[in-house]
């Protein structure tokens, strides 16, 4: 299993009521595949302006996480703007080296 940092651009252009008219969606999505996102969230500039989001996920394929990118509820609503896959080694941890 490989594990994937996914960052959203959110759409400048948005209209602003959609995250808040989709976001049970959103988050009941996230809870639905839990087994594979392990976190998310929202990005903000240092003054609090929205700035797309972050997710960590683990998978066995690139593809499997552009599956779930556009299944995601948000994708379809053009709230997205783009998206990077990343892979991500983790090796330090709640201040523990995770390699020697």
């Amino acid at each position: 299993m490989t594990t994937f940092i996914i960052l959203f651009e959110d759409n400048p252009d948005a209209d602003l009521d959609i995250r808040k008219k989709h976001m049970s969606a959103h988050l009941a999505f996230l809870e639905a595949h839990a087994d594979a996102i392990s976190a998310a969230g929202p990005l903000s500039s240092p003054t609090g302006a929205g700035q797309g989001g972050l997710w960590i996920v683990a998978a066995e394929t690139e593809d499997k996480v552009e599956q779930l990118v556009h299944r995601d509820p948000f994708w379809d609503t053009g709230l997205r703007q783009s998206y990077r896959i990343l892979r991500w080694r983790q090796v330090f941890a709640n201040g523990i080296r995770q390699i020697t």
